[in-house]
């Protein structure tokens, strides 16, 4: 199965638009805004939808609103309304482990302490994709992590964001194409040499 529904996950509401947790939010924003694709809130699924064409292939676009933790009530019943299977998803979410910048792309795992993956491993079940956004690591241990997640981005961090938006839309138009294997043999890697990309770069931004 082809990946046709890409799942930005987040929180709701502009308190946390900048933030680390919202990462997701913010790449499938991108990817509506470069597809020219118009949000929809759908109340059955509690989320808000996009139908977009990207790199000739039509896809759901998907934004939970049922905040981050219960990421899998939203996208559970989406899948199941449209009768697609676990597989048919790729989950766009932040993660502590990669630095501000960094994309990486997995398909089966646990949920690695993450508390919306939790969420769709049990509604969802194990075989979606995940692109993993770096946001950095703690900046001290003792530092509690949930305050590490819903910290704003830096200027210098946003900035690095959108030098890399080009390299971000890349990959995942080369997931839906291609697949994930293809997908994580071009972007696993540190650096990204020749860029995926030339398109403009935009600032983070979330709406």
């Amino acid at each position: 199965m082809s990946v046709s529904v890409i799942a930005g996950l987040g929180n709701p509401g502009a308190e946390y638009a900048h933030t680390r947790h919202n990462l997701g939010f913010w790449l499938v924003e991108s990817l509506a805004r470069e597809a020219k694709a118009t949000w929809r809130p759908e109340a059955r699924f509690q989320a808000d939808v996009a139908r977009a064409e990207i790199a000739g292939r039509a896809v759901w676009l998907v934004k939970p609103q049922t905040f981050m933790n219960d990421s899998g009530m939203a996208l559970g019943p989406f899948l199941h309304f449209h009768k697609l299977p676990a597989d048919a998803l790729a989950a766009l979410y932040d993660d502590i482990t990669l630095p501000i910048g960094r994309i990486k792309i997995t398909v089966r795992g646990s949920a690695g302490g993450h508390n919306g993956i939790a969420s769709l491993l049990a509604h969802v079940g194990t075989n979606f994709v995940r692109v993993k956004l770096g946001i950095g690591s703690k900046s001290h241990p003792e530092m509690d992590l949930k305050d590490h997640v819903l910290s704003r981005l830096s200027p210098d961090e946003e900035a690095e964001l959108a030098t890399r938006l080009p390299d971000f839309l890349s990959g995942v138009r080369l997931l839906i194409t291609d697949g994930p294997d293809a997908a994580m043999n071009r972007l696993n890697q540190r650096s990204l040499s020749p860029k995926l990309s030339t398109k403009p770069t935009t600032s983070p931004s979330h709406g």
